[in-house]
């Protein structure tokens, strides 16, 4: 691959004359419709059991498969992104989503589909960290908020209406619907991409470590799939497909850590973490994400299951908070750039403190409408949290750092999404066992339905709990100072 770096460098220092919006749309198109596809799913799986004559914990590897890569390549991509420029980078990951799109698309069987999603994932989880560190070295950081609040609209809004465009296809069409309608976007996006995308960042090709690679995939990996396997078997959190996963995992990232805070170049560069605001940003996002991927997996299994909705009507309900959250998010960040992130954080997270306690009490009385309106506001309280919050603790980092942080903070929310998913639905589960425990006749429909209200209250009890905590850490969130320009 011949990259021209004295050319690229030029468009570096010209970077304020770069026409801003083109390189905008450029990514935000592609990273729309790459994110969309992680839930374009969720409602198509009975179809795809019932097409491959396969069973539930089989085709639940498309969802786990896909994380487990993206958890792979993102921490990978912090050294990507300093060895590729932004057009190779942006179109070449492009190309890979979309040949993985045309390969879901037409698979004959469940082997090829599955591979196919996997190369969805390979490009996917490369897209992300270019979008975010192309914003970065873009947009100054009085700016940086509106920007940022556009990727919010994308990475929220995206997947909040993946179920419900799902739901409508899978109705009128069939599963591979869910592909074909991607691929000319997709196909648009590259050749949009090829007139208009610049390169803005730097190229300095650091040495690649090939062990600490092999750690990161481990570990990272390793974590993402134990935690995606614990709902697979009866055997839950005591069986070796989840524990050792684990284990290996954190032994993994305790020699990946260690070896990068030895290395010159590292992969990753976890001294990000000792600036404080991005340091308590990381784990509000963490608890964020926990909170949020778990409650959209939760809320269908309930409007499914006591409140007796079909997977169309479900994925509707949840419409509506995904257009607020869309909508909310560039405004959150215009609000971000004029009055820094107390102002929105502090009242976001309260207003999920609330939602979450409300949450509580759901039962199948509960009327639909209470439920749009619940999902609605945790999804405005995402908007005032996320971008913002994000936004702030980048900025905190010298431009150096810049590919570490946006690296370190996506695989930590890839990660959180899957844990999330694991922790509620384990206590979900628990709860609904617990139940059945104290009834004569645990089998009759009654029973399972009043089960399944238990366990879902008590996992917004505990999703209460990490919501509390949220607001505890954003008292202490302050609008950061703009870093020098060099590593310390």
């Amino acid at each position: 691959m011949n990259t021209s770096i004295p050319e690229h460098d030029i468009n570096v220092i010209n970077k304020t004359d770069v026409k801003k919006m083109p390189i905008m749309v450029s990514l935000i198109m592609g990273v729309f419709f790459a994110i969309l596809n992680e839930t374009l799913l969720n409602v198509a799986y009975t179809d795809l059991m019932g097409t491959f004559q396969i069973t539930a914990s089989t085709v639940q590897w498309l969802t786990t498969g896909f994380m487990l890569v993206v958890g792979v390549l993102v921490p990978i991509s912090a050294l990507l992104v300093q060895w590729f420029t932004t057009r190779q980078m942006f179109i070449g990951a492009m190309i890979i989503f979309t040949t993985g799109t045309i390969l879901c698309a037409v698979a004959p069987t469940f082997s090829v589909l599955f591979v196919g999603r996997l190369i969805q994932a390979a490009g996917t989880g490369l897209l992300l960290p270019v979008m975010m560190n192309t914003i970065l070295f873009l947009f100054p950081p009085e700016k940086r908020g509106g920007a940022m609040g556009m990727v919010g609209l994308v990475i929220m809004f995206a997947p909040a209406i993946g179920p419900t465009l799902s739901g409508l296809i899978i109705e009128s069409l069939n599963w591979r619907w869910l592909f074909i309608i991607v691929i000319p976007f997709a196909l648009i996006s590259i050749t949009f991409a090829f007139v208009y995308l610049k390169n803005v960042s730097n190229v300095t090709r650091p040495r690649v470590d090939v062990l600490s690679i092999i750690l990161s995939t481990l570990g990272f990996g390793g974590m993402v799939f134990g935690f995606s396997s614990v709902g697979e078997g009866e055997a839950g959190w005591s069986s070796p497909e989840v524990y050792l996963p684990i284990i290996v995992s954190l032994v993994s990232l305790t020699l990946f850590i260690t070896r990068q805070l030895k290395l010159k170049d590292p992969i990753l560069e976890f001294r990000v973490f000792k600036s404080p605001m991005f340091s308590l940003t990381t784990a509000l996002l963490i608890i964020m994400m926990m909170t949020m991927f778990s409650t959209m997996i939760i809320l269908p299994l309930f409007l499914q299951g006591p409140l007796a909705l079909a997977a169309a009507a479900a994925g509707l309900a949840l419409l509506p908070g995904g257009i607020l959250n869309g909508l909310m998010s560039p405004i959150a960040g215009k609000i971000f750039d004029r009055f820094g992130p107390r102002v929105l954080v502090i009242p976001g997270t309260l207003l999920l403190v609330c939602v979450m306690f409300l949450f509580t009490n759901v039962s199948a009385d509960t009327p639909v409408y209470m439920f749009i309106i619940l999902h609605s506001l945790l999804m405005i309280g995402v908007a005032m949290v996320m971008m913002p919050g994000q936004t702030n603790g980048l900025n905190q980092l010298p431009p150096d750092y810049y590919p570490h942080g946006t690296a370190v903070i996506n695989t930590l929310m890839q990660i959180s999404g899957a844990i999330g998913i694991a922790l509620f639905i384990g206590v979900m589960s628990a709860g609904q066992a617990r139940y059945l425990e104290g009834v004569s006749d645990p089998s009759s429909q009654l029973a399972l339905s009043n089960a399944l209200t238990a366990g879902v209250q008590r996992s917004f009890q505990v999703g209460f709990i990490f919501a509390i905590v949220a607001f505890i850490l954003a008292l202490f969130m302050k609008r950061t100072v703009i870093p020098v320009t060099e590593k310390e």
